[in-house]
């Protein structure tokens, strides 16, 4: 079964609580955190040609970060989970906005990213706060469905109607054994078979036959016109033993309408035209061959059941395949070649405060990832997180925009008074150091 689209509810791991222990020595280390959580990694992989296992099993969670222990140890985080696609599998958010191409083996991408560990007690201590008494929850982790959708890696694209003999000649070309039956829609999903000449290999792809109005949906529609998205070359298949019944010059206009109307840049690429089935009917396919030529067009005839010009079309596919490659390179970067991109560090400041219809809501990653993290049933910790909020700027910034004592201020789904400049915080404290600001 060939899966080239599917739904998959990723989520990483939570991270691990910190703990409030007590150590009997004069000199204690600045805690560190304890387990974070693992995350959600795909991996493009060559040799897997299906997306079938998450259309079978489609919710993937990585392992949480273990809980911290006393005498200062730091737990284990959670291993990540390396989920392997296929090559040329693009990742898309659940609102189908592009996240990622995985064009290349080896290629990941992180899609649910695990919670960090929170700090146990020892990392909240200060010159003037000797003994907290609190420690930090882990994180939770990133959870959301994502798209997965299998572009294929073709060199070759074999189109045209149905029944017009592409299966036959990726099976004649190739060593690939797809269905072959004298109906339509005998292909349900491509075909893949790699061909070797003149010491070139480059793979060609039979997929699904086009029919008028492909372009918008029609028939198999865009399930068909996506993997033809990849091959630099094309290779119109006309069948020219149905002539009482189509003109096959009718045929490849209609094709290279839904083409163009699906992405003008398709008809732009090198093509040639084979007629095939000239073992059936020899005097159509010469005289459409020559008629093709006369127009500008690169056509040659043949038969994929009895061989007949396979040898030169073979031929003629290698040098257009070295042509595209020449002119489209696509070398995927690597730690040697890749050039250091250098971004600017965000503001401080990197919160909204937004009115609403009970009082004030704050969002911002850094001020919610605070408020979850924090442990709302110990009172030390809670006047912890409003003095780091005060030092954010979170306090200035209601005030600003109009909040006044006693208003509901809605962070992370916890809801606070607002009580200005009441906070019980330490100057000396080390909150917003590392990687748990």
């Amino acid at each position: 079964m060939f899966v080239d689209e599917v739904r998959v509810h990723v989520k990483g791991g939570r991270g691990g609580d910190g703990v409030t222990s007590f150590a009997r020595q004069p000199y204690e280390p600045r805690g560190r955190p304890d387990g974070a959580g693992g995350s959600v990694i795909l991996r493009a992989t060559a040799g897997i040609a299906t997306l079938l296992d998450y259309h079978h099993r489609p919710h993937r969670s990585a392992r949480r970060g273990l809980n911290g222990e006393g005498d200062l140890r730091r737990d284990a985080d959670g291993s990540d989970l390396l989920l392997d696609v296929p090559v040329g599998t693009v990742v898309k958010t659940g609102e189908d906005e592009p996240v990622a191409d995985l064009a290349h083996p080896g290629e990941q991408v992180v899609v649910a990213r695990g919670g960090r560990g929170g700090r146990g007690n020892a990392a909240f201590r200060t010159s003037r706060r000797r003994a907290p008494s609190f420690h930090e929850r882990g994180e939770p982790s990133e959870e959301r469905w994502i798209a997965l959708e299998l572009k294929l890696l073709a060199d070759v694209g074999l189109v045209g109607f149905p029944n017009a003999g592409k299966s036959s000649l990726v099976s004649r070309l190739s060593a690939a054994k797809p269905k072959i039956a004298d109906y339509p829609f005998t292909t349900l999903y491509p075909n893949l078979g790699v061909v070797e000449v003149d010491d070139v290999d480059f793979v060609v792809a039979d997929v699904p036959g086009l029919i008028e109005g492909a372009s918008a949906g029609k028939g198999l529609g865009h399930r068909f016109l996506r993997h033809v998205e990849r091959a630099g070359v094309l290779v119109h298949v006309l069948d020219c033993a149905s002539y009482e019944q189509r003109d096959p010059r009718d045929d490849l206009e209609a094709v290279l309408t839904e083409l163009r109307a699906y992405s003008p840049d398709l008809v732009e690429r090198p093509a040639l035209v084979f007629c095939n089935k000239a073992d059936a009917d020899p005097d159509t396919a010469e005289l459409v061959r020559q008629d093709l030529a006369g127009r500008g067009w690169e056509a040659l005839a043949g038969s994929a059941v009895t061989g007949q010009g396979l040898g030169h079309l073979r031929r003629r596919m290698g040098q257009l395949v070295l042509q595209a490659r020449a002119s489209r390179p696509d070398v995927p970067s690597t730690p040697e070649t890749a050039r250091p991109v250098l971004r600017p560090a965000p503001a401080r400041e990197d919160f909204r405060v937004e009115a609403t219809a009970e009082g004030f809501r704050v969002t911002g990653e850094r001020v919610e990832r605070w408020v979850v993290m924090t442990d709302m049933d110990n009172p030390e910790a809670v006047r912890y997180l409003q003095g780091r909020l005060i030092r954010a700027g979170v306090e200035r910034l209601l005030a600003k925009v109009g909040a006044r004592p006693g208003d509901a201020v809605e962070i992370a789904g916890q809801v606070f008074d607002f009580e200005p400049e009441h906070a019980d915080h330490d100057p000396d404290d080390r909150d917003d150091l590392g990687d748990h600001e």
